[in-house]
C-alpha cells in the first residue's frame, strides 16, 4: 500500500464505502460489484483500494473474527499479526504481573496493542513504517487507553511505562511479497536491544517457532505456542511476566480448549525401545519445547530413537498433546513393497507424514500409484541407521488391519 492509498483509504467516503460492501468470499462476483461502483459515480483507484480491503477483512477473520471487520490492513502486515486469542494471552500476563502501563514496540498493525487495551492496559504502540502506524491508529481508535507513534523502537521514550513487548520485524520491508529474514542479526530492532531492555523493564518478546534455541537467554520462560496444530510462535517472558519455576512450556489452543506442557528445564529423553502397537506424532509445540521425555513418560510410552520425536507404546492413551495411531503394520523404506501392500489393502487416499529421511512426501507419494476407496496414514522415518514406513491409521478411525 502506498502513501497515495493510505489517504484515499482514509476518508470517511472510502471507510463507508468499504463498510458498505457484502462479505467477501471466493464465490464474490468481483467484476459485478466493480461495475455497480463505478456506476455509482467512484474512482477506479478508491474501488479498488476498498474490494482490497474487503477481501483483507475476509481473510483476517480466521485471526481476528468479528473484529476483523472493522479493521484495515496491509497483506504483509495481516500476516504477520498475532492471532486475537494469542495476543489475549499475551496481554493476560501483563494483567497477572500487575502491569498497567505497556509499551507496545513494532506494533505492526495493532494486533497485540488491542488485546492489551481490551484488557484495560494503557498502551502506547510504536511503528516504524509511515503506513502501518497509521493503519494500527485507525485499528485501535475505539480504545481511549491506547495511543500509535510512528517511530522506532530504539528511540521511542520508556519514562512512562511499566513494561515492554516486541515483536521485531523478522521479514524484509514492505507491505507485501515480503521474505523471510533467515538471520536473526538482521532483524528490527535488534535482538541485542530487545535483550537488553529485559533488564531494564519486564519485557515480552514474540519470535518465530523456528527461532535458534542457543540464542534464548537462561533467565526467562520461553513458551511456544500452537493454534490448532500449528506452532505459530515462540514466546520469551522475563522478569515479573517470566513464571517462577518454568524454563519451557508448549501451550497449545485447540478447538477442545486450551492445554500447557510446562517444565524447569528441556527434558530427558524417555526410554528408547522397538515400535509398538500404537503411534504417537507430539505437536509441534512440545518437540519445539523439547518436552516429548516428560510427555512419553505421562503416556508411559517411549521413544523411537533418541533423534526423532515419534513415541510408541502397547496401550493407547488420549492425549491433546500427540496424535495417536494405531500400527498396521511395519516395513522396510521400499516404495515397491509399499505400492504392492497399499494396492493390496485397497488404499487410494494416503496422509504422508516423515521424520529423520531426505524423502519429498509429493513425489513420493506418485510412485506408489494409489488406487482404491480406504484410507490410511504412512510414516516414513528412520531408527538408527535403518529406514523403515509405518502404515497406520488414527486412533479411533476404522481399521484396516482386516484387509484381505
Amino acid at each position: 500500500m502506498e502513501s497515495a492509498e493510505l489517504r484515499e483509504l482514509l476518508t470517511a467516503e472510502a471507510i463507508a464505502l468499504l463498510d458498505s460492501l457484502p462479505a467477501y468470499s471466493s464465490a464474490t462476483d468481483v467484476l459485478k460489484i466493480v461495475s455497480e461502483l463505478r456506476k455509482a459515480g467512484h474512482s477506479a483507484s478508491l474501488v479498488a483500494t476498498v474490494l482490497t480491503q474487503a477481501k483483507l477483512r475476509a481473510k483476517a477473520t480466521g485471526k481476528f473474527g468479528d473484529f476483523a471487520q472493522r479493521m484495515l490492513f496491509t497483506e504483509a502486515g495481516l500476516e504477520q499479526a498475532t492471532r486475537l486469542p494469542v495476543a489475549a494471552l499475551h496481554a493476560g500476563r501483563f494483567v497477572r504481573a500487575g502491569l498497567t502501563r505497556v509499551a507496545d514496540l513494532g506494533c505492526g498493525i495493532g494486533a497485540d496493542a488491542l488485546a492489551f487495551a481490551g484488557a484495560g492496559i494503557s498502551v502506547t504502540a510504536v511503528e516504524a513504517d509511515e503506513v502501518t502506524a497509521a493503519l494500527a491508529a485507525y485499528n485501535l481508535s475505539p480504545f481511549p487507553e491506547a495511543e500509535v507513534h510512528h517511530g522506532t523502537a530504539e528511540e521511542a521514550s520508556l519514562e512512562n511505562v511499566d513494561a515492554v513487548y516486541l515483536d521485531p520485524a523478522r521479514r524484509t520491508s514492505g507491505h507485501s511479497n515480503t521474505q523471510r529474514l533467515t538471520k536473526s542479526e538482521d532483524y528490527s530492532p535488534s535482538l541485542d536491544f530487545s535483550f537488553g531492555l529485559s533488564g531494564k523493564l519486564p519485557t515480552g518478546i514474540k519470535l518465530g517457532p523456528g527461532f535458534d534455541r542457543d540464542l534464548i537467554p537462561d533467565h526467562c520462560e520461553a513458551q511456544w505456542v500452537s493454534v490448532n496444530g500449528d506452532v505459530v510462535e515462540l514466546g520469551l517472558w522475563f522478569g515479573s511476566l517470566a513464571r517462577p519455576g518454568i524454563t519451557r512450556s508448549a501451550l497449545l489452543l485447540t478447538r477442545e480448549g486450551m492445554h500447557e506442557l510446562a517444565a524447569g528445564a528441556d527434558a530427558p529423553d524417555a526410554e528408547i525401545a522397538e515400535i509398538g502397537d500404537y503411534l504417537y506424532e507430539p505437536d509441534g509445540a512440545v518437540i519445539r519445547a523439547r518436552l516429548i521425555g516428560d510427555l512419553a513418560r505421562s503416556l508411559g510410552a517411549h521413544m523411537l530413537d533418541e533423534h526423532i520425536a515419534y513415541m510408541s507404546s502397547n496401550t493407547a492413551v488420549q492425549t491433546p498433546f500427540a496424535s495417536t495411531f494405531q500400527v498396521e503394520q511395519v516395513c522396510a523404506l521400499d516404495v515397491k513393497v509399499l505400492a504392492k501392500e497399499l494396492a493390496r489393502r485397497g488404499i487410494g487416499t494416503l496422509e504422508i507424514k516423515k521424520r529423520g529421511v531426505d524423502i519429498d512426501p509429493a513425489e513420493f507419494r506418485k510412485k506408489l500409484s494409489l488406487t482404491g476407496k480406504k484410507s490410511a496414514t504412512l510414516f516414513l522415518t528412520r531408527v538408527g541407521e535403518r529406514r523403515m514406513a509405518v502404515l497406520a491409521h488414527r486412533h479411533g478411525e476404522p481399521s484396516d488391519r482386516n484387509s484381505p
